[in-house]
């Protein structure tokens, strides 16, 4: 499983060294910038456009899945009331702590580590299909959300009925998912271009992650802006509440996450042993760099995503070599 890490902490010390060296001859926040923006509304939509329309949709009606999407969505749940009442967030800020607290590493991460240890990666792609067709659009939604004032009932519900259409990761999501439920042949051209472009979306989200804790050292206190915003200034809060909402976040998605998920698999819907542990083992996975993406995306706290991606996975090393020497 180790090996499984390397990859990601490799190509996130290589985004750290791009800015410290300045190798792309530019402000390390504009090139963020812009890299983020190219995996959100370029390459991740079109791997996840090439990903639903290969897949078969049939495959989240399964039992296992259930466990494992109840324990994501209590997770992001709890992590939402929790940034919002407790620590004082509003609803799009909270949403970026709902997703770091449940939403896993489903993709670069996930397929090697069930692949080590389930001998294969079946279960995790219905889970990739639970994140992609159901989590990230709830997620996604509530990122949209405006802070400012309050529109009446019927202003609030066009709007949030019309996120979808201006989200291209959404957009993309839906399209495939169409492709795949006509059974549409993507021309193979096409079909290989959108691989080769999706296959950019992981490596280059790893090392706009790695030049942001570059981005963040350097600037200090400053006021980082990001399309015209003051995006990190306006996220100012004491130490102790940032250490305190890092640690519960994290809590929720490598501890409370996976033990929701095994008794739900084996004491609520009695799973085979088999069964049981891709459940458990998929719901310990870390959080998803696409929370950091999102975050940038929606100029939201990206300190926070950030923090919450890098030290879940370091968190999750140990917790998925517990799951594995328990349940295997």
């Amino acid at each position: 499983m180790l090996n499984a890490f390397i990859p990601i902490w490799l190509l996130t010390a290589l985004g750290y060294l791009t800015a410290r060296f300045d190798l792309v001859g530019a402000a390390s926040a504009d090139v963020e910038a812009v890299l983020g923006r190219f995996v959100f509304r370029v390459a991740m939509p079109a791997s996840l456009f090439g990903m639903l329309a290969r897949a078969d949709l049939h495959a989240l009606a399964n039992t296992s899945i259930i466990a494992f999407g109840v324990s994501s969505l209590v997770a992001c749940g709890l992590g939402l009331v929790m940034g919002t009442r407790v620590f004082g967030r509003d609803v799009p800020n909270g949403a970026v702590v709902a997703m770091a607290s449940g939403y896993v590493n489903s993709a670069n991460l996930g397929i090697p580590v069930a692949v080590q240890v389930l001998g294969n990666a079946v279960f995790l792609s219905t889970v990739i299909l639970f994140n992609t067709v159901l989590a990230t659009p709830i997620i996604l939604t509530l990122m949209g959300l405006s802070d400012g004032p309050k529109p009446g009932l019927r202003q609030r519900l066009r709007s949030i009925a019309m996120l979808p259409v201006h989200n291209p990761i959404i957009i993309a999501s839906a399209l495939g998912a169409l492709v795949s439920a006509t059974h549409f042949h993507v021309p193979i051209d096409v079909s290989s271009a959108l691989s080769l472009l999706g296959g950019a979306a992981v490596p280059v989200a790893l090392i706009t992650l790695g030049m942001s804790l570059h981005a963040g050292k350097s600037a200090g206190k400053a006021e980082i802006e990001v399309e015209g915003v003051a995006n990190q200034a306006k996220f100012a809060r004491s130490k102790k509440s940032v250490i305190g909402e890092t640690i519960a976040s994290i809590t929720l998605k490598t501890a409370f996450q996976p033990v929701l998920a095994y008794v739900l698999a084996h004491y609520v819907l009695n799973l085979p042993a088999h069964d049981v542990l891709a459940v458990t083992l998929c719901a310990a996975l870390p959080t998803a760099q696409n929370v950091f993406i999102y975050a940038s995306e929606y100029a939201l706290d990206t300190v926070f995503a950030r923090n919450a991606v890098i030290f879940s996975t370091v968190a999750s090393m140990a917790g998925l070599w517990t799951v594995a020497a328990l349940l295997r």
